[in-house]
């Protein structure tokens, strides 16, 4: 065990993890507000709006992310006249393209954890929000989407702790994240298993840091 390693590649490893952590916030972002619109659409009574989320969210639960990172990042480069249209100028980074497919993932997840929680709002509650002639809008933004939040909690934050997981499929797109730095480091001293102790060490950090922020989250909310 090279211990000299282990101390001389954990300041690189986590200067990189700053990359991995703008990575999961701005996903997760991004994410939840997509999954909340897909959520809203999903228990809608609109046909349209209800089937555009189902499937929306079908297609991205039901392919690896790996292969939704690679479509993003090397696929639509290949199409010519998208590289003609001012689209190309965000796509053509693969930060970006990593961005994009991170929160259509994370939204398609979350946009099911919510609708999970939206069905479990007791009809009572509904009843007493129209009983006190408060509006459709008034209701969803008062009642049913504070409540759906704060049932949803412990699921989503399984949910933050597979995105950031998930973010080290960034390297394979260039990203120098976590893994990618990890994956650098590795080829220039052959020495795998000290540099990925680091690198899971601070994901374990981050984890835990994750974890206890969504427990702490849950506590304040109970009050409420």
């Amino acid at each position: 065990m090279d211990f000299e390693l282990i101390i001389s590649s954990t300041p690189k490893l986590l200067i990189a993890s700053i990359v991995t952590l703008k990575l999961v916030s701005i996903s997760l972002i991004i994410g939840i507000l997509i999954g909340l619109i897909l959520a809203i659409m999903r228990i809608s009574k609109n046909k349209f709006s209800n089937y555009f989320s189902f499937y929306f969210s079908y297609i991205f639960r039901g392919t690896p992310l790996l292969v939704q990172i690679f479509i993003i990042y090397f696929g639509l480069g290949q199409i010519e006249y998208f590289r003609t249209t001012f689209l190309w100028t965000i796509f053509k980074e693969p930060f970006w393209c990593a961005i994009i497919a991170f929160s259509m993932n994370t939204g398609a997840y979350t946009s099911e954890i919510l609708r999970s929680a939206f069905e479990t709002i007791k009809p009572g509650l509904i009843e007493s929000g129209k009983s006190l002639g408060l509006s459709k809008k008034i209701i969803l933004q008062k009642i049913k989407i504070p409540i759906a939040i704060r049932q949803s909690l412990p699921a989503y934050g399984n949910e933050m702790i597979l995105m950031l997981k998930g973010t080290s499929l960034a390297s394979t797109v260039t990203l120098m994240d976590l893994t990618g730095a990890a994956k650098y480091i590795i080829s220039t001293t052959f020495k795998p298993i000290e540099v990925f102790i680091v690198a899971g060490g601070i994901y374990l950090i981050l984890t835990f840091a994750i974890h206890n922020l969504i427990k702490f989250t849950e506590k304040k909310m109970k009050n409420y």
